[in-house]
């Protein structure tokens, strides 16, 4: 298992621990995102063959810049869907927070305030999403739901429905430097993205925190039962899910130089759809940061790859979620044969 590899549950194969020791070859498991690992593989290798330009540099950090936005989120999401609960907000956040950001540099503030501004934004949107739900105990999809029409509606509202354009404003040129400049060939956004994908890894696998989440997503009430305060654990929770979205309305915004009031209609579905296909369970306790990584890009190489073909945009909804329904089936037929075989184990054990 390696460090990207979060999930802590034993896998199907794990033999009942009085049997004999068998000898096998070692193998390379990849575990619930073998198949999209493979049909990204396969994608891959067919693009390759039939667009030259795929895997030159330039369009391979491209694929990486334009889906930084739906990376981040997705990571958000992953830690939501781990616990055992869904966010319905995370793209609303994305465009209030993004506000918040063109606001301030239209203002004029320095360029720390400005670039602080959405990330205290998006801080402040989990805080208070975390304590209603957690502490004031109104309904997870109620809280989410209101917080997708509130933060939309705000987006909208504090600029009378236009983008603010922030090019040329005083405080803009790190921020876009930091979204478009380069540390030699390497897009800062790319080491960016790296590095926040490592600590959301680190936080699953090596934190009390992770396990904790993994525990009360498994069974919320046996983790209760167990110490954990599950209250305090949502509350962390929708934090890092709003930290996710202020930090993806900074590169947003840099990569747009501009606020857009409204974000893409598709982006949360993306999101959710990145998570689930890469292996996370839907129902909580089981996933892991590099299985939303594996799907992120597979569904970026997919767009990539339209383009590349000149299919109109229109099909990209089509192809998604149809993938999604697609990734989210195997998972149950996948949990379903585990079931299975561990249950016709413990029946020979027995």
């Amino acid at each position: 298992m390696t460090l990207l590899d979060s999930d802590p549950t034993l896998s199907a194969e794990t033999p009942p621990a009085d049997a004999a020791p068998a000898r096998r070859r070692p193998r390379l498991s990849l575990g619930r995102f073998t198949g999209v690992v493979v049909a990204l593989l396969a994608v891959c290798v067919y693009l390759a063959l039939t667009q030259p330009v795929f895997l030159s540099w330039g369009n391979i950090t491209n694929i990486v810049a334009s889906n930084s936005v739906i990376l981040l989120l997705a990571l958000g999401a992953t830690f939501v869907i781990i616990g055992g609960g869904f966010d319905l907000s995370s793209a609303s956040a994305l465009s209030a927070t993004g506000m918040v950001l063109g606001l301030a540099l239209q203002a004029g503030m320095p360029a720390w305030v400005a670039i602080a501004s959405p990330i205290l934004a998006g801080l402040v949107i989990g805080l208070v999403q975390g304590v209603l739900i957690s502490y004031v105990k109104i309904s997870m999809i109620v809280v989410t739901l209101g917080f997708m029409s509130i933060l939309a509606s705000f987006a909208l509202i504090v600029n009378k429905g236009a983008t603010i354009s922030v090019y040329g404003a005083p405080g803009f040129d790190p921020v876009y430097q930091f979204v478009n400049g380069t540390v030699g060939p390497v897009p800062v956004l790319m080491i960016f993205d790296a590095v926040v994908l490592l600590a959301a890894a680190f936080v699953l696998r090596y934190t009390a925190f992770g396990r904790s989440l993994f525990a009360m997503g498994s069974n919320p009430e046996a983790a209760r039962l167990n110490g954990i305060n599950t209250a305090m654990m949502v509350l962390f929770v929708f934090l890092i899910a709003g930290l996710a979205a202020g930090l993806a309305g900074l590169v947003s915004v840099g990569r747009l130089t501009g606020a857009a009031a409204a974000s893409d209609p598709t982006l949360l579905m993306t999101a959710i759809a990145a998570v689930l296909i890469g292996g996370t369970a839907f129902t909580g306790g089981e996933g892991g940061v590099l299985g939303t990584m594996i799907g992120v890009l597979f569904l970026g190489v997919i767009q990539n790859g339209m383009t590349l073909s000149e299919i109109p945009a229109f099909w990209q909804g089509t192809v998604n979620g149809a993938i999604l329904i697609l990734a989210v089936g195997i998972g149950v037929l996948r949990d379903r044969g585990i079931r299975l075989r561990r249950r016709a184990i413990t029946t020979r054990v027995g």
